[in-house]
């Protein structure tokens, strides 16, 4: 149980102390620095421990946000400060200092735990403090301050203000006043009945599954009820993160499913449409394969670019300030978010064509949206890097390398081209390569051995571009373009093979890839590393996957080319389903930090 250490004398007719007990802590009383450190001292080395003063005014969702998020090691709000077990020593040593200089006899007129503050912050450690809105914090020098600030308190609901702050401030359209007005109160209601973020985010996916399922029937029954599922799912998929927010509930293997989830879901459902699809006779899992391709380039496209800039210096670009100008222009905001189709706008558009037309039409608009999303969305960030003066970190470098996913053909061939392009060059020879590859697969006829040569060609071509680290104002371009190779050649052998089966393997294949591509995204957003190279090995990266599935189709015919591609499909999904899951539950109960994506609409 965490410890707060009330100090100071204690103020009569104050509620602190059994806020502090309503929040889950066993408090305990100091009259000064010395009893203080001694009571510090006792506490239990594995559990979180606070400090706050006994003159404390403040709403209870004030203290709930300075003592209680799981996310930050070090934590303040006025009157307040609390340190998880690893800020442990640095919060003890600031204490006995305190002591040591005189405030263990009596403490000083301003408070203990705001000294202990900027002690903190004068050795260096980042000290959270959370953004309290309306919410009352304060720590009283007289009666009549005290007065004030209880009125204060009176004024403002701060169950409201609790509520209002569960909403995810920057999300879509269709999620802010379609979603969000009810989805909160869904989220009070699990919290005050005990459920956890992850059972939400669970019954969203059995939700989302069982939607896929209805739409596999290929009726219009099945197909309305989809619809109306993909949406109740998405209503939990909401609720989760305000579950989170309100009650405080971050995880790391949270944020894991929830990210995961959301992508299992999707292109589950788009399974579910394709095999509805196929009751009904229209093949479409070329559209379904298409739009999981397209959309895996996305959000790898997402990915890279914000891992490219987040933390490069000098980073000005006349075209990102003429952004955030629109952005304080009301109507320009929610026009700009709703032309990158998030997955609000997107999940409500699939959900509606559904149940109203066919598969088909449903996957064709489906493309269309999210291909002119990509346009803007690439267009836009390829004109802020060509303008944005700005230089690139190491580690930046390191997490374009990470996701370019390179195996062991590139590592061999790299250490020959060790110079590198400069500039431009390098995301314009990966996008040669990639094209080279993907041509030749989608315009030989099957068993043909160009598309082989294609492979090779882009094989020598990715070993070049990832040479030297990838610093360059485009280099984020890269695994992109990688990315939409790899699939993109998977689907063109795939329908060239023209056979019942195939395109269906193919899906599962690439699911199973564009999952192992996720999960080093995450790993590398929880400051987690790469995934280990070994499994990088295993699965033959993205150079050694795509040369495997051309020759694979030169040498086999159709049907033994599907049987190869399942049984690849099954392969890669084992290795790197058994991989990931084990480490995020390792990294979960090993207490890695607590991480929540708070970042754009997936």
């Amino acid at each position: 149980m965490p410890t707060a250490i009330v100090t100071g004398q204690p103020v009569p007719g104050s509620s602190l102390e059994n806020d502090l007990r309503s929040l889950g802590f066993d408090v305990r009383v100091a009259a000064d620095a010395a009893e203080a450190e001694t009571l510090l001292a006792a506490a239990p080395a594995g559990d979180r421990v606070a400090l706050v003063d006994a003159r404390f005014v403040g709403h209870e969702h004030a203290l709930r946000l300075g003592l209680t998020d799981p996310r930050f090691p070090l934590s303040a709000i006025p009157g307040a400060v609390t340190a998880q077990p690893a800020a442990r020593q640095v919060l003890t040593r600031a204490v006995a200092r305190e002591t040591s200089a005189g405030g263990g006899t009596a403490l000083a007129v301003d408070s203990l735990a705001d000294r202990i503050v900027t002690a903190l912050g004068t050795d260096g450690c980042e000290v959270h403090r959370p953004e309290l809105g309306s919410l009352v914090a304060a720590v009283p020098a007289d009666p009549q301050a005290r007065n004030e600030a209880r009125q204060a308190v009176a004024a403002v609901d701060d169950e409201a203000v609790r509520l209002k702050s569960a909403v995810k401030s920057r999300d879509g359209f269709f999620t802010t006043f379609f979603i969000s007005p009810y989805s909160r109160h869904l989220a009070r209601w699990c919290a005050r009945r005990g459920l956890t973020p992850n059972q939400v985010t669970t019954a969203s996916l059995l939700t989302a599954l069982i939607a896929a399922g209805c739409a596999a029937t290929g009726t219009r029954g099945g197909f309305v009820a989809a619809g109306v599922l993909l949406i109740a799912s998405f209503v939990l998929d909401c609720t989760d993160g305000q579950l989170a927010r309100y009650a405080l509930q971050y995880s790391t293997l949270g944020a894991w499913l929830d990210a995961t989830f959301d992508r299992a879901k999707e292109y589950a459902y788009y399974a579910g449409l394709a095999l509805g699809a196929a009751r009904g006779g229209d093949d479409v899992w070329a559209l379904a394969l298409g739009a999981m391709v397209l959309q895996t380039c996305r959000h790898v496209v997402d990915f890279s670019f914000n891992e490219a800039n987040h933390d490069a210096t000098a980073n000005t670009s006349p075209t990102a300030a003429l952004s955030d100008k629109l952005d304080s222009v009301g109507w320009t905001v929610w026009v700009r978010r709703m032309i990158v189709l998030p997955i609000g706008e997107r999940w409500a558009m699939i959900a509606v064509l559904t149940a109203a037309t066919t598969p088909r039409i449903t996957f064709s608009v489906l493309l269309i949206g999210c291909a002119c999303a990509a346009t803007y969305t690439t267009a836009g960030r390829v004109l802020r890097s060509l303008t944005r003066k700005a230089r690139r970190t190491d580690r930046a470098a390191r997490a374009l390398a990470d996701l370019a996913d390179s195996g062991p053909l590139t590592d061999a061939l790299r250490r020959v081209a060790r110079r590198g392009l400069p500039g431009l060059a390098v995301p314009a020879l990966a996008l040669l390569g990639g094209v080279a590859v993907v041509a030749c697969s989608a315009l030989a006829g099957y068993g043909s051995v160009l598309p082989v040569i294609g492979a090779l060609v882009y094989v020598l071509t990715s070993a070049v571009a990832v040479a030297r680290p990838l610093k360059g104002a485009l280099d984020w371009l890269v695994p992109p373009f990688f990315r939409a190779a790899e699939y993109g050649t998977v689907l063109a052998l795939a329908g060239k093979a023209g056979v019942n089966g195939a395109l269906p393997a193919a899906f599962g294949l690439v699911a199973a890839v564009a999952y192992h591509h996720y999960d080093t995204v995450y790993r590398i957003r929880g400051d987690a590393g790469a995934p280990p190279a070994w499994l990088v090995r295993a699965i033959g990266g993205h150079e050694g996957r795509t040369l495997l599935v051309t020759v694979l189709a030169a040498v086999l015919t159709a049907s033994q080319f599907t049987v190869a591609l399942t049984v690849l499909a099954v392969a890669v999904a084992l290795v790197v389903l058994v991989e990931s899951i084990r480490f995020w539950v390792a990294a979960h109960r090993e207490g890695a930090p607590a991480v929540h994506d708070e970042g754009e609409p997936a």
